[in-house]
Order: structure tokens, then C-alpha cells, then sequence
């Protein structure tokens, strides 16, 4: 991309950068309409690409973008203090699931670039999101006891288990119809991992236990 684009006042930015996401949100990525990007961000289209030399890499800035703005609202102080695994997954969805409530688009976007196919992005797409599963456990769950599992667990395969179950969910609703909710999918989250809990970690740490 253009540097120049770093060169504008933040609030531009983030006018273009949310401009494109609800496009892409709401449309196919071959469907996507660039001059619609620029009408919604108020720029002309050849200055759009001035800044992103073309729709691909737009595309995938804006995927960045919003990993980024993912990313900068889970990893806050309260994070930083968490080590029960469990415990994390619960407040990492939770804090997702305030900011999708506050940028509906986030989910849209998000679901669609996730289950993307036969398109010029999907291939970056693909190999993104399998990188990133352990790029985010990594970052994610660095400071977490794991003295609390059961001998032979491995935390890594549980957290990926319950990365394919909400793909899996979302993609069941998504072939189905029905229009996501992020409540819903919280929920459902909830009581999965509620149940791993109690097949994975000792008896002494179950909430059961507890007094």
C-alpha cells in the first residue's frame, strides 16, 4: 500500500478503513463495489486506490485492521492478570462479543472472509487463518496455570477444538440461513466451554468444588 495513506489524520483512516469494511461485510468480495468504498468514505475512487493500489489489498489491509482492533480490545489490563485457561476463553469472548455489539460489521466481515471461497482472496485468506490459530494461542494463553489440567491434555488441540466448533456452528448457520446473533453464539460458547472444563481440568479446580 501507499505510505501516504499513514499520513492521514487518524479519524480519515479509520472513516475509510470502516467505510470498506461494511462494504465487504455486506457483499461477496467479487461483488464488493469499490466506488461504494469511496462514496461511504467520502474520497474519490481514484484517490482510493491511490492510497490501495487495488481491491485485493484493500481487502486484506482491512482483515489486518480488524484483527488489530480485536486484538487491542482483548489484551487490556484485566487480561494481563488472568491464568486460569477457562477463564481467559470467557473473557476474551465476552470482550468480543461488546465490540461486534458495538460494530456489527466486525461479525459480518469477519464470518464472510472467514468462510470465503473460490475467490482472488481466498487463498491469502486460508493460509491467515491457519497461521493464526497458533499465533493467537501464543499470545493469548502465555501466562495461563496450566497445573490445573488433567496429566495428558494438551491445551493447544483444546483450544483449536473449540476454534473448529464455532466455524462449525457459524457455518451451519450460514448454510442454513439463519442470521447471526452474537448473544447466540456467546451462549453457545458458554456451555461449551463450560463442558470442557469439566472433562480437562482436576477435580479441585471444578467451580463444583469450590467453596
Amino acid at each position: 500500500m501507499n505510505e501516504k495513506f499513514y499520513t492521514l489524520p487518524k479519524e480519515k483512516q479509520t472513516k475509510i478503513l470502516n467505510a470498506a469494511m461494511e462494504v465487504f461485510a455486506r457483499n461477496e468480495y467479487n461483488r464488493a463495489s469499490t466506488d461504494l468504498i469511496a462514496t461511504k468514505a467520502e474520497i474519490s475512487k481514484g484517490l482510493l486506490f491511490y492510497y490501495f493500489h487495488n481491491k485485493k489489498e484493500l481487502y486484506l489491509y482491512v482483515y489486518n485492521y480488524v484483527e488489530k482492533v480485536v486484538e487491542n480490545a482483548v489484551v487490556d489490563d484485566t487480561f494481563a492478570k488472568i491464568t486460569d485457561f477457562f477463564e481467559m476463553l470467557e473473557y476474551s469472548a465476552s470482550v468480543k462479543a461488546r465490540l461486534m455489539k458495538e460494530n456489527p460489521y466486525i461479525l459480518e466481515f469477519a464470518t464472510r472472509a472467514f468462510f470465503s471461497k473460490k475467490e482472488e482472496v481466498s487463498e491469502d485468506l486460508n493460509r491467515i487463518n491457519s497461521e493464526q490459530i497458533d499465533q493467537l494461542y501464543q499470545q493469548y494463553f502465555k501466562c495461563i496455570d496450566y497445573s490445573k489440567f488433567r496429566d495428558g491434555i494438551d491445551p493447544l488441540y483444546l483450544y483449536k477444538m473449540l476454534v473448529w466448533m464455532t466455524d462449525g456452528y457459524m457455518h451451519q448457520a450460514e448454510q442454513s440461513g439463519i442470521k447471526l446473533e452474537v448473544d447466540t453464539i456467546q451462549q453457545e460458547f458458554h456451555q461449551w466451554v463450560h463442558m470442557m472444563k469439566n472433562m480437562v481440568y482436576k477435580e479441585e479446580y471444578l467451580d463444583i468444588h469450590k467453596k
